[in-house]
């Protein structure tokens, strides 16, 4: 069997919340482009505005800052499917606070604002989804501002292991104590606890 194109598995994604039309599908067809990256390749730069919004296909990328220390932050690492940008700055056409970066090679679908715009102005069921999407990103942003401030190390890597566990085989141990609040030692000690 063929292997399903990137824009067959973006249409299947969406069809899982809103229902598509023929003039919907041509439309995102036509608003789409599919790009490849190579690992560890900065693919939209921090005090720049955001280009595009990405749907991974496949691969593992994230979203990170420098500190007042110079030291990498990472706020989201993101795998498939799903839809990845600084959503704010993209929204609203300000330079990004951070830069997206691709971990892994990966397989990549992207929109320009004018083309977003373009298709949910024409398009019902893509404005309805883009709303639920930016709905999601709010959502987790708030729940991992909670998880960050009340699980302690341990339950938040926990966590990332029953709800993620692909990303702990594909993403760099540092990038992921980054994102889970902590330094790589305290991750390296807290795996050997979980593996023991």
């Amino acid at each position: 069997m063929a292997e399903e194109s990137p824009i067959n598995k973006l249409l299947a994604f969406i069809k899982t919340r809103v229902n598509l039309t023929e003039d919907d599908v041509r439309l995102i067809d036509d608003s789409f482009e599919p790009v490849l990256f190579p690992k560890n390749r900065i693919i939209e730069e921090q005090e720049v505005v955001p280009k595009y919004i990405y749907y991974i296909i496949s691969g593992y990328l994230r979203l990170f800052h420098y500190n007042d220390h110079g030291d990498e932050i990472t706020s989201h690492i993101n795998c498939p499917p799903g839809f990845i940008t600084s959503y704010s700055s993209f929204i609203n056409q300000k330079k990004s606070t951070e830069n997206l970066e691709s971990i892994t090679e990966s397989e990549l679908l992207r929109i320009t604002k004018k083309n977003l715009d373009r298709l949910t102005l024409k398009s019902t069921a893509m404005k309805d989804f883009s709303i639920s999407i930016f709905q999601q990103s709010i959502e987790y942003n708030e729940n991992r501002s909670k998880e960050l401030a009340t699980l302690t190390a341990e339950q938040r890597y926990r966590k990332l292991m029953v709800n993620f566990p692909d990303i702990l085989h594909n993403v760099p141990v540092a990038y992921i104590a980054s994102f889970l609040g902590m330094k790589p030692e305290s991750l390296s000690r807290i795996r050997r606890k979980v593996a023991n």
